[in-house]
């Protein structure tokens, strides 16, 4: 059937694709200025890695104000401990309803429709069939920028040789005892009877008791005191968008979360009668596409703390962690420390295509840049900012690309957002920017 006989099921203001940390915060944000709003998700959940992909604990450090710290305190989040997925699944829809999103559950996006470099709706695979949603501004949040790519959006995939971070599977493993261990992978200090722990890992693997290419298998600490989640299993060498290896590597890795459990329960004391208790329900993908915006994020910016004029998230501050593409541990040795630094509006507009913008871990930036902005608490922030900017689109009847980065600015401050602390620039707004 042709694209414009398909049945349309929606027409909305704004139109969000992904419910993941960036696409629920977007969309909650667009809906809270009084447009009327869609969130599609092509899983039977929302929040992405806070559910689907059993992520935690939520990393990276952002400016205070913005909705992560709001998303934070809905579900209960205490610093450097993994939150309950199961009540996230419950209460992140509950917000959505709270403020009038729209929401498509089990819906895929197949294509996009467009005129010229416009776009006026998605095509979506449902239960049902094709069927399409319109919209005047959309944002993509899908994570590996699918809307902008079926747009024709230019992209960068991985490094330079092509290569991406490994894509992971994590599990948790409950019956654990309270007192028993955990490791995040980067504590030398936590030990085993056979020694320290880290280095354990790394002897397992040259000797076959752990997958050769998990050298570190990082532990970490549940809301429940007798649940561990681990952060172990790697799918190295795989292009993330082929369909065909990345089905390899969901069952490469299933595996490979059996030989880390009996792993654990011959050497870490309190894992002796745990048991698998939930994993993922698909790959973990820390790099696909970045979509080519007006502006790319340049590794300097990320290491020297950049300001930018069009800041709409400030203070982003994570580590630059590159999971090893060909191997174990980290592609440069060791995670490189930043300085806190901004995220420019113009990092969220993709280059080429109109009333669209992009937030999350597909934003515009360099493969080193992306290793730091690509978690989760820094997602939520770019999700709030895009979610604002297309609201103000859809009100002025301006394109991304022309809406002035002052304007989502005031909207962020009026909210409680703290973008100018400890900058040169400040409030008030220069309309020019």
């Amino acid at each position: 059937m042709e694209a414009n006989k398909l049945p349309v099921v929606g027409s909305y203001d704004v139109v969000v694709a992904g419910a993941g940390p960036a696409g629920i915060c977007a969309a909650l944000a667009a809906s809270r200025e009084g447009v009327r709003t869609a969130l599609v998700e092509r899983y039977g959940m929302v929040g992405g890695n806070l559910t689907t992909g059993y992520v935690g604990p939520i990393m990276g450090g952002t400016s205070a104000g913005t909705m992560s710290d709001e998303i934070r305190r809905r579900l209960h989040v205490v610093p450097r401990v993994v939150h309950d997925f199961e009540q996230a699944k419950i209460e992140l829809p509950i917000m959505l309803a709270e403020s009038g999103v729209d929401l498509f559950l089990q819906t895929v996006v197949a294509d996009v429709n467009k005129k010229n470099n416009e776009l006026n709706a998605l095509v979506v695979a449902t239960p049902q069939g094709l069927a399409t949603i319109e919209g005047h501004c959309f944002v993509d949040c899908t994570g590996d920028g699918t809307v902008a790519y079926l747009a024709g959006a230019p992209f960068e995939y991985g490094r330079a040789d092509k290569l991406v971070q490994p894509g992971s599977l994590m599990f948790i493993l409950g019956g654990v005892e309270p007192n028993a261990i955990y490791c995040q992978g980067v504590n030398p200090q936590v030990s085993v009877p056979e020694g320290d722990f880290i280095q354990v890992c790394y002897a397992a693997a040259q000797d076959g008791r752990l997958p050769k290419n998990v050298t570190a298998v990082r532990i970490f600490q549940c809301a429940s005191p007798t649940e561990r989640m681990i952060n172990a299993t790697q799918a190295n060498i795989t292009d993330m968008l082929s369909v065909r290896q990345i089905s390899q590597a969901e069952h490469d890795l299933r595996l490979q979360i059996r030989m880390i459990y009996d792993f654990l329960r011959k050497v870490a004391p309190g894992y002796q009668h745990s048991f698998i208790q939930g994993s993922s329900s698909t790959i973990g993908i820390r790099e696909s596409r970045r979509i080519v915006g007006e502006y790319m994020l340049q590794d300097e910016d990320v290491e020297q703390g950049k300001t930018f004029a069009d800041v709409v998230v400030h203070k982003v501050n994570f580590l630059i962690d590159i999971h090893n593409p060909t191997g174990g541990g980290q592609a440069e040795g060791v995670a490189r420390k930043v300085k806190a630094y901004d995220i420019p509006y113009h990092c969220f507009i993709p280059r080429k295509i109109e009333n669209l913008l992009v937030a999350g871990r597909a934003i515009s930036g360099t493969h080193r840049a992306h290793a730091s902005y690509r978690v989760m608490n820094i997602c939520m922030p770019m999700g709030q900012a895009a979610g604002i900017a297309a609201a103000l689109c859809v009100k002025t009847g301006m394109q991304p690309r022309s809406l002035k980065a002052a304007m989502v600015q005031q909207r962020l401050v009026e909210l409680g957002v703290d973008l100018f602390s400890d900058i040169q620039y400040a409030y008030p707004f220069n309309p020019s920017n």
